[in-house]
């Protein structure tokens, strides 16, 4: 069964899992919805937790919403545990420092 199947899994979910080399509910079952999601962040995606409830009821094969609130508690107490062991690396500046250089033998100063 191809991710594109899965019950609640959208295309734009659907290529995130495919990018981290998740391309079956077999694949997802073996690492199972934490592990999913945790791929899915670490990869540099920005998924919401509706992702990771997305995950959790395609393995159980119910609507996401249809997780209990404790199912739901569950899975991020999961995740951010998981995340406190080996955290997410922080994205970098998004450029360098900008410095002047001149060809022309000229200082900067003027």
């Amino acid at each position: 069964m191809s991710t594109l199947q899965l019950r609640n899994i959208g295309p734009k979910s659907a290529a995130w899992l495919r990018q981290v080399g998740l391309r079956s509910r077999e694949d997802l079952a073996a690492i199972g919805a934490v592990g999913a999601f945790v791929k899915v962040k670490r990869a540099g995606f920005k998924p919401s937790l509706n992702l990771l409830y997305s995950l959790q009821g395609a393995l159980l094969d119910c609507h996401w919403q249809e997780l209990a609130a404790a199912q739901r508690d569950a899975l991020v107490q999961d995740y951010e545990a998981r995340i406190a062991v080996q955290p997410l690396k922080a994205a970098g500046p998004a450029s360098g420092p900008v410095r002047e250089q001149r060809f022309d033998g000229g200082d900067s100063d003027g």
